[in-house]
């Protein structure tokens, strides 16, 4: 009867210890100090000695960061979105915690890094649930991924609005350049392997390898994969690279800060059409049928434009204010040249602008014709310098027009002071002296 009594003590006792262990476990794995019902794990120092244990997604930010304060609930989701999977999601308080931060070399706020073992990959892309999430599947898993079923591919189609594929037996020279440039580029694209058998249910190829981009519901072939074997190899990874590196944007993106750097490495005239979004991220009608014709161009005519022309779309006219160095109307037109950074504007009203009109800009631009504006010259990026401090100011001024007066309004007071005493001061004694001597007499 004894024995049968200490079962039930036995049973709770392991119970509570084994809850105890469950609840104690984040804590001594990465430091949890909060926010149990949130996915996302609050990092602490200890981080450093577990960041090789699994795969982790983590955001460093600082509390009074604005740009943080509006990315917490967007990494929210994300931690919700990959719940399932093997990569954990965190953030870290780089204030708190400064060894973490010097060990991953964070030098501005919010800083999201995918963590892999020993390799750490910096996301550069734009703070949205949807790119985070897809950057994050990306990065788990090896540069190219294995498809061995037809109904795969469909759900790919399905679910990738642009990703890579090699066709073929998994040798040659094609194959070794395929693979490195998914490793280059793992961050920014899908890549995936098949057989010949597989692909040939979705796609129309004469020649193995292949390599096939599939973006907006539309294929399109490297040129020179079934000739590669007669080329220099050098030659084969200078245009796999090429290739992947045009192709893995759509053909009308939306441009924001975060992505424009990668447009630029495009080496192509960036075509930009230059709105203005509200808080809503509604656009004006006539803004909208501006943004709708230049888009028209790029889609009727790639044949015609697509070697030399990256077309995109901006909501925020600030990132093209800046490229300018002044304010522009919208909607408006401009085009960058990516290699000497200059860039042109059209003669003509953008209001009154036809796709004929475009064609002709274009044209001019292709031919050496257009007038080239700004570039990279010493003068022209000090002048971008002084625009943008100029620009900071205001923006700070309008958000908080008392810090600003306080932030700068002593420094100037102390330095107005501290002149007023050297090339003043002799003068008041000077005046004391003079009093003190008309006193006497």
């Amino acid at each position: 009867m004894e024995t049968k009594k200490m079962f039930p003590s036995l049973f709770i006792n392991a119970s509570f210890l084994a809850l105890i262990a469950l609840c104690t476990i984040p804590y001594l794995f990465v430091g949890v100090e909060a926010g149990t019902n949130s996915k996302v794990f609050e990092l602490t120092d200890r981080f450093i000695d577990v960041r090789h244990e699994g795969q982790w997604l983590v955001m460093f930010y600082a509390p009074w960061c604005g740009y943080c304060k509006r990315t917490e609930p967007i990494f929210a989701l994300v931690a919700q979105a990959l719940h399932a999977t093997n990569i954990r999601v965190g953030r870290l308080d780089c204030t708190k915690y400064p060894a973490a931060a010097k060990e991953f070399k964070i030098r501005s706020y919010p800083t999201i890094i995918f963590v892999k073992g020993n390799m750490e990959y910096t996301y550069s892309g734009d703070r949205s649930k949807d790119e985070l999430v897809d950057y994050a599947l990306r990065m788990s898993g090896p540069p190219v991924q294995l498809v061995t079923r037809t109904e795969s591919v469909d759900m790919l189609k399905g679910s990738h609005t642009i990703f890579f594929m090699f066709v073929g037996p998994q040798e040659g020279v094609v194959w070794d350049t395929f693979y490195v440039a998914a490793e280059n580029y793992q961050e920014h694209g899908f890549f995936y392997a098949t057989s010949a058998d597989v692909a040939a249910q979705h796609f129309e190829f004469e020649h193995l390898p292949a390599v096939i981009v599939y973006k907006e519901e539309q294929h399109h072939f490297y040129p020179h994969a079934h000739k590669a074997h007669e080329m220099d190899p050098e030659l084969v990874n200078e245009t796999i690279h090429q290739f992947v590196n045009v192709e893995r944007f759509v053909a009308f993106p939306k441009i924001t800060r975060f992505n424009i750097n990668q447009l630029l490495k495009t080496k192509k005239y960036l075509v930009v059409a230059v709105v203005e979004e509200d808080k809503l991220s509604q656009i004006a009608t006539h803004e909208l049928e501006f943004r709708d014709m230049v888009e028209t161009v790029i889609r009727k005519h790639r044949d015609r434009y697509h070697d030399k022309f990256q077309f995109g779309w901006i909501g925020d006219p600030s990132i093209a204010h800046s490229i300018i160095m002044d304010e522009m109307p919208t909607p408006h037109i401009i085009v960058i040249n990516s290699t000497t950074q200059e860039h042109y504007l059209p003669d003509d009203d953008p209001m009154q602008m036809t796709p004929q009109a475009l064609h002709i800009f274009l044209e001019s631009i292709h031919n050496e014709s257009a007038t080239a504006l700004g570039g990279d010259t010493y003068f022209v990026r000090l002048n971008r310098a002084l625009f943008e401090g100029k620009k900071a100011l205001i923006e700070m001024w309008r958000g908080n027009p008392v810090l600003t007066s306080v932030i700068f309004g002593l420094p100037l007071g102390f330095l107005s002071l501290i002149l007023y005493s050297i090339f003043c001061g002799d003068c008041l004694v000077t005046e004391e002296e003079e009093e003190d001597h008309e006193k006497k007499e």
